[in-house]
């Protein structure tokens, strides 16, 4: 099964980012084996619509479950619709996140944590 968790950067050492849809990578990884591909997020500096794209890109890779800081409603719909479970609230190095997510540590959620357009808003 494959998972996807928001980065600053490309590698598991890199750090988790709190945003979804503008998040500058996403780690796609295989938790069992540890094999993963990083992508650079095309999505993170356009105008509009990131969290509807980034949601398809991640349904177009196959992840199953999406580990990030925040999701907002439109990416929350898009990935609700693809069936891919959401998880929010991570922080520190990827490897940290997959690891908690193997222990169990994390927790699917029912709805957007913040309002639209909060990657755009320079949080981190």
């Amino acid at each position: 099964m494959k998972i996807c968790i928001t980065s600053q950067g490309n590698t598991l050492d890199s750090q988790a980012d709190p945003r979804f849809g503008r998040c500058p990578y996403f780690i796609i990884i295989d938790p069992d084996t540890m094999e993963f591909e990083a992508i650079n997020n095309a999505s993170a500096g356009s105008t509009g619509g990131a969290g509807i794209q980034s949601g398809q890109l991640i349904s177009e890779k196959g992840a199953k479950v999406v580990l990030t800081g925040n999701v907002g409603p439109n990416a929350f719909q898009t990935l609700n619709a693809a069936k891919i479970e959401i998880i929010t609230g991570i922080s520190g190095s990827v490897k940290d996140v997959i690891k908690k997510y193997k222990n169990g540590e994390l927790k699917p959620i029912g709805k957007a944590t913040v309002d639209s357009h909060f990657g755009m808003k320079g949080a981190q």
